[in-house]
């Protein structure tokens, strides 16, 4: 099935709403239309599709993608909503409360200003740290708004709302909520306003003081371009993403997810149909792309997976929150440090301001995922040998779990390098392929039917320590002759001092000291200077040699190729290519070879990482 279908909506008329959203096309009997649900599969306010069905009858669990089967129902809800009047102020139980006292989910929400008049806003959180007595003091006589925070709005500004955080629409805003499929609220305070039955609405104060943040809240606001669009929200329940533009679109909608469409502004085309501002549309998983004209202004949304990577090098400890599609919505690094206890510190610390800066919590991740150096017994999560962190038998797995709350899952740093190009980066289209990394060693990575392949208790794919000329260099592992001596970067720049030392009427003295030398300076000299030429021509093929030899035994798909070295491009790859299509098992009659330059650099590890738990 390929189907996008336009939704029609259930309307609510609550005391506090208006008749704004009849500007948006929206056509009832009612008196006043207080929210518009323009997307939900509630029991409480479906809203339909053109032949009568609901969201899930219609689309079915494939149209709806496989991020949402592990869902008990539908996750999401988007409403418009317009008021009149203020909201009460309230707050939203998390799952877990919510689960074990009213037998439903909690709520967790954000708000997308569609349109405001001219002073309006909303509160959010605690201007403080708030003792609970002093709430509910508060409460009593009157004068909670004075402890929250009050945030003049305007349109285009966007505001997420975890469970637990007091918060309140005042009067005059026009907005897109994008929410967790839920109708569960507790009200504290309703400015002793009377319902339609002449009585105050009851109050839920009890129940809200055992679930609300008391403390000094902090707006966080989360804008990440991904391809067309802005990811401006993210949790395991929704994704929302913000595009405006006029002229041509196209969005695509890969097999994990629906997509909707709600246009908050202008008008246009979707597909072959006609869009205006308030019209809510949506699109089967696996849908493809999604051509879109006109001059619009969208909220889109879709159910996405995060994980966390994290990429432990000798200098920084990289970390960063990735989607199931491979988009790095935030990375940051903190200093690694030598000993165990305090990077496992660091790495909890760095996961926590990761989640905050992204409005997310541990729940909303799937998992930790952590390329370490060394060897590594990946199944028991234990560090068995790092020489760069000096550890041994480090129970990395358990101290950052612990520490976290999040399952987490270990590798060698090469192989999640690997893992992270292969599935995307240069690799991504193939199924078998090999990295090699020239850095101060040579790091190598295997993928196997597009799974990382790790040997006996997780310590293979060292390819840098193959013997390419018996009794050769001194290797750094107690070896000679291995591929990290001759191919590594340290081995490029060994081999070029030499070369001066050696040669004093070598035009690559113009660089002036030999301690400037570096894995640059022999490619900068090979057409002016026969030592420099040498050096690199010696330099590849040595390391085609390798290549040959990794391509005759696992006849890869391809071999990618990543360290700084690889800045040269051609001048590296064509000549590699040449010894390797010589030098391969049965030459032009096997199959080829490619020889790539990997595209991902720093951000393979953390990629890969998590890519640990896809």
């Amino acid at each position: 099935m390929k189907s996008i279908v336009k939704l029609s909506p259930t309307f609510k008329d609550y005391i506090w709403g208006g008749n704004k959203l009849r500007n948006y096309g929206k056509v009832t009997s009612l008196d006043k239309i207080a929210e518009s649900w323009e997307v939900s599969a509630h029991k409480d306010g479906p809203s339909l599709t053109p032949d009568g069905k609901t969201i899930e009858e219609y689309f079915g669990a494939s149209g709806l993608g496989k991020n949402v089967e592990g869902f008990e129902f539908f996750p999401l809800l988007i409403k418009l909503i317009d008021s009149a009047d203020n909201l009460s102020v309230q707050v939203h139980p998390e799952d877990a409360y919510a689960l074990k006292n009213e037998g439903q989910y909690g709520k967790t929400e954000m708000w997308y200003i569609v349109d405001s008049e001219e002073g309006a806003g909303i509160y959010l959180g605690f201007k403080n740290d708030t003792p609970k007595e002093v709430f509910e003091k508060a409460v009593e006589d009157g004068t909670v708004t004075g402890l929250l925070n009050f945030f003049p709005v305007k349109k285009g500004e966007f505001y997420f709302i975890k469970s637990g955080t007091v918060h309140a629409i005042g009067k005059g805003v026009t907005l897109c909520e994008i929410q967790q499929n839920s109708n569960l609220t507790y009200r504290v305070y309703d400015y002793k306003r009377k319902g339609a039955d002449g009585k105050e609405r009851p109050l839920h104060v009890e129940k809200a003081l055992k679930v609300i943040d008391f403390s000094k809240f902090e707006k966080q606001s989360l804008s990440v371009d991904i391809g067309e669009k802005k990811l401006i929200g993210a949790s395991k329940y929704f994704s929302t993403y913000q595009a405006a533009f006029e002229g041509e679109k196209n969005f695509v909608v890969d097999d994990k997810s629906f997509m909707t469409f709600t246009c908050v502004s202008g008008k246009g085309n979707i597909e072959g149909q006609r869009m205006s501002a308030g019209d809510s549309f949506m699109a089967n998983a696996g849908y493809g792309k999604v051509k879109i004209t006109g001059n619009v202004e969208l909220i889109m949304t879709s159910v996405r997976k995060y994980y966390v990577g994290i990429d432990i090098g000798g200098t920084f400890i990289k970390g960063g929150i990735i989607d199931d599609l491979g988009n790095i919505v935030i990375s940051e690094k903190v200093p690694t440090g030598k000993n165990a206890e305090i990077v496992m510190d660091s790495i909890a610390a760095l996961v926590k301001d990761l989640l905050k800066k992204t409005n997310m919590s541990a729940s909303d991740v799937c998992g930790i995922g952590m390329g370490v150096p060394g060897m590594i017994d990946s199944k028991n999560g234990v560090v068995v040998f790092s020489n760069n962190l000096q550890w041994k038998d480090v129970k990395i797995v358990d101290g950052v779990s612990k520490r976290t709350g999040i399952s987490v899952k270990i590798a060698n740093d090469a192989n999640v390098a690997a893992l992270g190009e292969s599935m995307f980066g240069v690799g991504n289209s193939y199924d078998d392929c090999i990295l090699l990394t020239l850095g101060t060693g040579v790091g190598g990575g295997i993928i196997v039917g597009n799974k990382l392949v790790e040997g006996n208790k997780s310590a293979g794919a060292e390819l840098g320590h193959m013997v390419i000329k018996y009794g050769g260099e001194q290797c750094t592992c107690g070896r000679k002759g291995c591929l990290e001596a001759y191919a590594s970067a340290t081995a490029l720049i060994r081999d070029t001092k030499r070369a001066m030392l050696a040669h004093k009427d070598s035009k690559m003295w113009e660089i002036g000291d030999i301690d400037k030398v570096d894995g640059k300076t022999a490619f900068d000299y090979k057409d002016t200077d026969k030592y420099a030429r040498e050096v690199v021509d010696n330099y590849i093929e040595m390391l085609a040699c390798g290549i040959s030899n990794i391509a005759n035994i696992f006849r890869p798909h391809a071999v990618m190729l990543g360290g700084g070295v690889c800045a040269q491009g051609d001048n590296l790859i064509k000549p590699i290519q040449a010894i390797v299509n010589r030098e391969i098992f049965a030459g032009q009659l096997g199959p080829v070879c490619p020889v790539m330059i990997a595209k991902l650099g720093n951000k393979a590890g953390i990629l890969g990482a998590a890519a640990l738990l896809m």
